[in-house]
């Protein structure tokens, strides 16, 4: 019976890890570079967890008195 696009079948759960993977896996080879570990680009999955990240990244080299 069809839900109305409201339920989670099995094809809305493989689309929204396919999107997670989508976003984490980036975060997850990006932020060593910012020396945060990887662990914390599981925080993007989170909408605004993902913002904070870009704000941390974009601005890391002013956190850390002007380094490099």
């Amino acid at each position: 019976m069809m839900d109305g696009g409201y339920g989670m079948g099995g094809g809305g759960l493989v689309l929204m890890l396919v999107f997670a993977a989508l976003i984490v896996i980036p975060f997850w080879r990006l932020l060593p570079r910012f020396g945060i570990p990887n662990w914390v680009s599981l925080v993007a999955i989170i909408p605004l967890g993902a913002l904070i990240l870009l704000w941390v990244m974009a601005f890391r080299d002013k956190l850390d008195g002007g380094r490099g």
